[in-house]
């Protein structure tokens, strides 16, 4: 009886993280299951000064994107502030959305500007955004509210 519960446990927790990735829509930059940062907790980037994986135990929603976090702490000052801890353009890259494009940021690959967290694609890509970040920055700010709501394949496509 224990394995049928916690087979119907898990077939639960399996739809209500689809269902989530579902409606985190394209502004989102999650996986399949609706995890975002890859699983990194957002707080740990301003609190630890470097990545660090969250729990699976440890989670909250924002914008019907799931979040981990290393600590329950980190978790409730998400929770209490959460636009402040969410990266920029929804986790994608700062610079391919400069450029007008969507492209997975790297949750290795980021910085904290103006107290709000940038991530990129890759360190070549980091490197050539650090070149200009506030030009860069105010490019992808006005290029967000035209790509936000498109997937980046409709982008590539243009």
């Amino acid at each position: 009886m224990n394995k049928v519960k916690a087979l119907i446990s898990g077939v639960a927790l399996s739809v209500a993280l689809a269902t989530s990735a579902l409606a985190a829509g394209v502004d989102i930059n999650a996986s399949s299951t609706g995890l975002a940062l890859q699983g990194y907790d957002p707080v740990a980037y301003f609190t630890a000064g470097e990545p660090t994986k969250g729990s699976y135990k440890i989670t909250a929603v924002y914008n019907d994107a799931t979040y981990r976090f290393a600590s329950e702490e980190n978790k409730a000052q998400f929770e209490a502030n959460p636009e402040a801890y969410a990266p920029a353009y929804g986790g994608y890259c700062a610079f391919g959305t400069a450029m007008g494009f969507k492209f997975d940021g790297d949750p290795n690959h980021w910085k904290i500007v103006d107290d709000k967290l940038y991530l990129n694609l890759s360190q070549d890509i980091q490197a050539r955004w650090e070149g200009d970040i506030p030009g860069f920055i105010n490019s992808a700010d006005t290029n967000w509210t035209d790509i936000a709501d498109k997937t980046p394949e409709e982008l590539q496509a243009q």
